[in-house]
């Protein structure tokens, strides 16, 4: 973060001081009072279990320069001065007006600072780490851990900026229409990656084509000179290029005509992908003209490209980061060199072995287009016994139901013997995949999957974790890994 006075916090949060405020600098902000350290700001938010206004004396003695509340007195009582107490009527707003004024600071410190901003119903948060890991040859850069992505983790992502980040990787989730433009009015990309427009959330947003309109706000919230990066293969997502402004728009796929594409795609035994990369000339500048035009693939060399990422499907979330990064003046060895890298992010696509099992923990999340790309690397894991842990898809709406019926093909193509479903939709899915010769058991919670794990461990092969993260069956990756 940028460095500020309390009298310039009050303002940029457009709050209330309890008291006069001490005269102290602000050099961060956190909500977790174990992230603490000198000078932050500590907002004190109510959630269902804590009431985080209780621990305001705790964030003072931990070093905290100022609380943030919507409660004062709360946070007087929790043992916090008056004097180190601001009042806002809604902390997540207060935090993204703030992270606002911090990222207009940075801009003015360093102008090359590029935001390059993410979305996608499936493969975001690969794709961030997979450009931090590219941009880090632009020098320091900012992403945040996981999936803090929404209207509290962008704030507190952007609050990390300060004069020596040269790039700012954002992830931006949305689950209904106005979540993306609200989230790139705190921080407008330079770059916006689309990856693809799937069935999630489904029950918020109410249809497919709100999906593609709640993801098209991402390209509308671009810069006067922004640049978009688009799925070519995703109709959906191609036809956002009309909703760019500059007209500076660059594509990525493999089926259709695209900036970025990927030939000579292999699967190693380990289930990771190596592939030739082409990328043409307009994609390999930093700074295309406003008159930009796709062409076919022509850059002058097509190195190979080794991933560290397991399943076919990342071969898409890679070029998607090759044309973001090149677009932000990235060169062409160290995009490659950045894609090998392996999982940054807990819980996604991440494999490790238990005794003679090969685990693939992809646990965090899942809709139906992810969780048949988490089955099909299953398939692709070599030898051995193919089984599953499947939490239920949440957030589905009317269509729950059908989508996780619609799964069984999936499972028969990619070779599963043994099944046990997490939850009441999952089950459903279970009582078919019976009758298709799987081996299947359906139970109510991620605790009994968890005391059914014997029966999946004691054969060579490979047991694929995943869910929506309520299903809870993150919790039996953890453990098993031994964290």
């Amino acid at each position: 973060m940028i460095p500020m006075s309390s009298a310039e916090v009050v303002a940029a949060v457009a709050g209330t001081a309890l008291a006069p405020l001490c005269d102290s600098e602000v050099t961060g902000a956190v909500i977790d009072t174990r992230a603490i350290t000198p000078g932050v700001l500590f907002a004190a938010v109510k959630g269902a279990r804590v009431d985080a206004n209780t621990l305001s004396g705790q964030a003072r003695a931990a070093g905290a320069s100022l609380i943030l509340t919507e409660d004062g007195p709360a946070a007087l009582a929790g043992g916090a001065e008056a004097e180190r107490i601001i009042v806002v009527d809604d902390i997540p707003a207060a935090l993204g007006r703030l992270a606002r004024h911090n990222l207009e600071l940075a801009r003015q410190l360093n102008p090359d600072l590029r935001v390059i901003a993410v979305t996608g119903s499936v493969g975001k948060t690969t794709t961030k780490d997979l450009l931090a890991a590219i941009c880090r040859e632009r020098g320091n850069v900012v992403a945040p851990p996981g999936s803090l992505n929404n209207e509290i983790g962008l704030p507190l992502t952007v609050l990390r900026v300060d004069a020596s980040t040269a790039t700012l990787v954002a992830e931006m989730g949305a689950d209904h229409i106005g979540n993306l433009a609200y989230l790139t009015s705190i921080a407008p990309p330079d770059i916006a990656v689309v990856l693809v427009v799937a069935r999630a959330h489904l029950g918020e947003f109410g249809g497919i084509e709100n999906v593609a309109r709640a993801k098209a706000e991402l390209v509308e919230g671009l810069r006067e000179d922004g640049i978009a990066i688009l799925n070519a293969d995703d109709p959906r997502v191609a036809a956002m290029a009309g909703k760019v402004a500059s007209g500076r728009v660059h594509t990525f796929g493999r089926v259709h005509p695209a900036d970025v594409t990927a030939t000579d795609i292999t699967l190693g035994s380990d289930g990771r992908a190596s592939f030739t990369l082409h990328m043409n000339d307009g994609a390999a500048s930093p700074a295309p003209s406003a008159s930009y035009a796709p062409s076919a693939p022509s850059a002058p060399s097509a190195p190979r490209v080794s991933l560290g990422l397991v399943g076919e499907h990342q071969v898409m979330n890679a070029l998607a980061a090759a044309a973001a990064a090149s677009a932000a003046g990235v060169g062409l060895p160290a995009i490659v060199a950045g894609l090998s890298s392996g999982p940054a992010s807990a819980h996604r696509m991440d494999v490790f072995r238990r005794g003679s099992t090969l685990i693939i923990d992809d646990s965090y999340n899942a809709n139906p287009d992810s969780m048949r790309a988490g089955i099909a690397a299953l398939g692709q894991l070599g030898n051995g016994r193919k089984a599953a842990i499947l939490g239920d898809m949440l957030e589905l709406g009317a269509t729950s139901r059908e989508e996780h019926l619609a799964l069984l093909p999936a499972l028969e193509a990619a070779g599963v013997s043994l099944l046990i479903a997490v939850g009441p939709q999952m089950a459903a899915l279970a009582e078919v995949a019976r009758d298709a010769g799987i081996t299947a058991r359906a139970v109510g919670a991620w605790e009994e999957a968890e005391a059914a794990l014997s029966d999946m461990l004691n054969a060579d092969g490979a047991l694929l974790i995943k869910g929506s993260h309520g299903s809870g069956v993150w919790h039996i990756a953890t453990h098993l890994k031994g964290e």
